[in-house]
């Protein structure tokens, strides 16, 4: 027999589940890279909307965006946050996704170390004068950092070298490496510029004033694509509506990160801080000129198709993946709606 206050108890918790719309949590195992173009995720992790939504987010961090690949083709990721030409690529060669909202435009920077940066003010940040008078002056080429072949910002990098700046590859040198390792590279002075993602650009310019951003890659690649959201073939034809909840709660977050960045800035901090970097440095790199957080796929459509047709010029594949399919734009709309709701 249950009792009257046991009934009552349980009547109530009842009663609170179905306020809340569900009455268990589902695992979304999700992955990501650490920059700030996915900072929206940080928010839905750390608010408690997801748990509120019934979503129970298991996050792993990668480095980069083909380690990330690697385990969402090994069926161990439901979602990856992480940069559109790697989505792009893998489901070209048959990886079952498809990107369900996007998350950033850029995110990314080129920074200079002291010597290099000095010559960019000495000639009127010319790229092509500037690398040269390094050469020069240094008698060797500048030593550049970052990410492997195939990432968003090392596209936009030999992008502004050789199509904008007009630079002569005799001028310069690069050298391939992780998120972080860019970042230690231009503190340690073991590199001369890189191309570093927020938050590192704001970390690094703020520990080493002498350390100068010369250019943000919406400049370096027009309105570049930087972070997008891809769900698993599996998710999206067994689960829809876990993948739609999910959209519909990171483009609440998107919102708040737009309209209060500070307030977002804690849970950023949580993810992207280590320990090491303030609060007031989050909510600085969250307005950062080198980023701005778009979710329609919609609006990164065409600047994307740009950016994989320049990666066959760059060698990274031999034919443009094609867009057919790439963007779920009627999913993302569904998700939407459930956060209008």
């Amino acid at each position: 027999m249950i009792d009257r206050r046991t009934l009552l108890a349980l009547a109530a918790g009842t009663v609170a589940g179905i306020g809340q719309g569900f009455a268990q949590s589902t695992t979304l195992r999700i992955g990501y890279v650490p920059v700030i173009g996915a900072s929206a995720l940080f928010v839905v992790a750390g608010d408690g909307s997801a748990r509120d939504a019934g979503l129970d987010l298991k996050l792993s961090k990668f480095d980069s965006g083909p380690n990330a690949i690697q385990a969402f083709a090994s069926g161990t990721i439901d979602i990856l946050v992480i940069g559109v030409a790697p989505v792009a690529v893998a489901r070209a060669r048959g990886l079952d996704t498809a990107i369900i909202t996007a998350a950033a435009v850029g995110g990314a920077a080129f920074m200079a170390g002291p010597t290099l940066a000095k010559a960019f003010a000495e000639n009127g940040n010319d790229p092509a004068k500037a690398f040269a008078a390094f050469n020069a002056a240094t008698g060797r080429k500048a030593k550049l950092g970052t990410l492997p072949p195939g990432g968003v910002p090392t596209v936009a990098l030999h992008h502004w070298l050789w199509k904008v700046g007009k630079v002569e590859r005799s001028d310069v040198e690069i050298a391939n490496m992780g998120i972080e390792g860019v970042q230690q590279a231009m503190l340690t002075g073991a590199i001369d510029g890189g191309t570093l993602l927020e938050p590192s650009v704001t970390v690094v310019s703020e520990r080493d004033p002498r350390i100068k951003r010369i250019v943000n890659s919406p400049d370096m690649f027009p309105n570049i694509p930087g972070v997008v959201v891809a769900a698993s073939g599996d998710l999206l034809k067994n689960r829809p509506d876990l993948a739609e909840r999910f959209v519909g709660l990171f483009h609440r977050a998107t919102e708040q990160i737009r309209s209060e960045p500070a307030k977002a800035a804690p849970l950023v901090l949580a993810v992207l801080g280590g320990g090491l970097v303030e609060e007031g440095t989050i909510a600085r790199a969250l307005t950062s000129p080198a980023v701005s957080f778009v979710n329609d796929p919609g609006r990164i459509r065409g600047a994307t198709e740009e950016l994989l047709a320049y990666q066959v010029e760059l060698g990274d594949f031999p034919q443009a993946p094609a867009l057919d399919g790439l963007f779920d734009q009627a999913l993302y709309e569904r998700g939407v709606r459930t956060a209008a709701r």
